[in-house]
């Protein structure tokens, strides 16, 4: 068993399900601190936050990744308990095998050997490391950022061990993430007797050519690195449960996946002008939950890219597909961020799992880019 293995068994049997951390950050903890990590626990309401740095001249390369994972669901649809690490058929099962325990082990592992292997080298490691992801977010690495912005520091890389490999590790690296804002849409009519429709006023005939034309909108063109802005309808909800009444309002839920070639203040001014030049009488209320960010191909991309190809022989393609991640919440500080970590078939699945060929080479990658950037 290699160490990385070890540790990632000891992580899965620790069922820290959002935001309870149980014990992972403790093991975490003391094996950085053995490396010579200087170790810090930020606690916010329920949430257990760890921010761990090594050396003090720059550059500095931080790991970010989270020790929470989403509920089990009935462990009796499991083939093995999903917080007993369990081998077989050349996989390793558990509640946070792809996402992201083995990240996390990998990431402690390669920084602790390739402290070990190069004392003097140039620059500093730091770990941020949350309860908080799979949930709410807000007591979590989000808090760390802000923390670290008040002291001044501001890392110059960050890799976060999110699942990003598609069909096999290392085809995948998640340089950036779309946006997500959501709007909640009511509209105002007049409840009604069905059978006297001019006594009341329909408030999903009113929004049907609005909600129309915004499904066919075109937001933009997305470009180098993005697909095009995506807006979608979530929730839609009208009546009282009965079939002849007219009702008197209608609730849609909306969410927008943005790309840096939108703008939070642009999709709204045109999502107003939409509903206004249909003379709906409406309230809408918007939540700004994820920041887009992007790291255009540069020194972290290919020291990444360049361990991948070093490590596996497969070329790694840039992608910024898929939802939100912590990610958002560092970018704020640091120039660039990026996602790399196991195959993500799995991910909040039941009987969740990552490959045991992939362990070693996910610790190999991961130390071989910090000699790309260090040595």
């Amino acid at each position: 068993m290699n160490p990385t293995f070890r540790l990632a068994c000891d992580l899965i049997a620790q069922a820290s399900v959002t935001p309870d951390d149980r014990q992972c950050q403790q093991i975490i903890r003391s094996l950085l601190a053995a490396a010579g990590f200087e170790c810090e626990t930020i606690r916010s309401g329920e949430v257990t936050n760890l921010w761990a740095r090594h050396g003090t001249r720059g550059p500095l390369l931080v790991f970010a990744g989270h020790t929470d994972v989403v509920p089990s669901g009935p462990a009796e649809k499991w083939t093995s308990d999903p917080f007993t690490p369990t081998v077989r058929d050349g996989r390793l099962y558990g509640r946070g095998a792809a996402d992201m325990k083995t990240s996390v082990a990998a990431m402690v592992i390669a920084a602790r050997d390739f402290i070990h292997a190069h004392p003097d080298y140039h620059g500093s490691i730091g770990f941020i490391i949350t309860s908080d992801e799979e949930g709410i977010a807000t007591d979590g690495t989000d808090v760390v950022v802000k923390t670290l912005e008040k002291r001044g520091i501001r890392p110059d890389y960050c890799i976060v061990g999110e699942p990003s490999s598609l069909n096999r590790l290392g085809d995948t690296i998640k340089n950036g993430r779309r946006g997500s804002l959501c709007g909640q849409l009511t509209v105002f009519g007049k409840q009604g007797h069905i059978a006297y429709p001019k006594r009341a006023i329909n408030p999903i005939h009113l929004a049907a050519p609005a909600l129309a034309e915004l499904a066919a909108e075109v937001w933009d063109n997305g470009n180098e690195y993005y697909e095009p802005t995506s807006w979608q309808i979530s929730n839609i909800h009208a009546g009282t449960g009965a079939n002849n009444v007219i009702p008197g309002e209608l609730f849609v839920e909306f969410n927008f996946r943005f790309c840096t070639a939108s703008t939070v203040k642009d999709l709204k001014k045109r999502v107003h002008a939409i509903l206004d030049r249909h003379g709906l009488n409406y309230r809408l209320d918007w939540n700004y939950s994820g920041v887009p960010f992007l790291t255009p191909r540069g020194s972290l991309c290919d020291a990444l890219s360049g361990a991948i190809r070093d490590v596996t022989g497969v070329t790694p393609e840039l992608s910024t597909t898929g939802g939100t991640s912590d990610g958002r919440f560092i970018a704020r500080i640091c120039p660039q961020v990026v996602e790399f970590g196991p195959i993500t078939e799995s991910i909040h699945q039941i009987d969740e799992n990552t490959l045991l060929a992939d362990i070693e080479p996910l610790t190999a990658i991961y130390r071989r880019t910090l000699e790309n950037l260090f040595l």
